[in-house]
């Protein structure tokens, strides 16, 4: 009786790691790279591969941007994550960048729960200049 029960515990216990363990790879593979200015210019290099999106505000996309963007999708607007999924391919890197960094991680978590592989430069448009 002793021995079933010391049986169940352990594979409890063993289900257990392995649902945990689980876990923390999904979290992993869904949470989208924040990289600084060189290894986002070479991320973007490759064109054929990656997306470039702006997730500022229109003015602000129209007072400059980095050459390559392929749209603007105001991370602030209420729309932003049915936009950028109808919008956006799945089959390709979405390279997004603000101005400082704070809304591109924002829009990094949307895009990555809805399946995307993001890239966000982590010192935004201000770290281009």
């Amino acid at each position: 009786m002793k021995v079933m029960k010391l049986m169940n515990i352990a594979t409890c216990a063993i289900a257990l790691l392995f649902s945990i363990a689980s876990c923390a790879q999904d979290k992993n593979n869904s949470a989208f790279k924040s990289v600084d200015l060189n290894q986002f210019k070479e991320v973007i290099a490759d064109t054929a591969n990656v997306v470039l999106v702006d997730v500022r505000t229109a003015d602000e996309h129209a007072q400059g941007n980095i050459p390559g963007t392929k749209c603007n999708i105001d991370v602030l607007k209420e729309d932003f994550e049915s936009i950028a999924v109808e919008s956006l391919p799945k089959d390709k890197t979405i390279a997004i960048y603000c101005r400082s960094g704070r809304r591109s991680k924002n829009a990094g978590a949307i895009l990555t729960k809805n399946g995307y592989n993001v890239v966000e430069l982590s010192t935004g448009y201000n770290g281009w200049k």
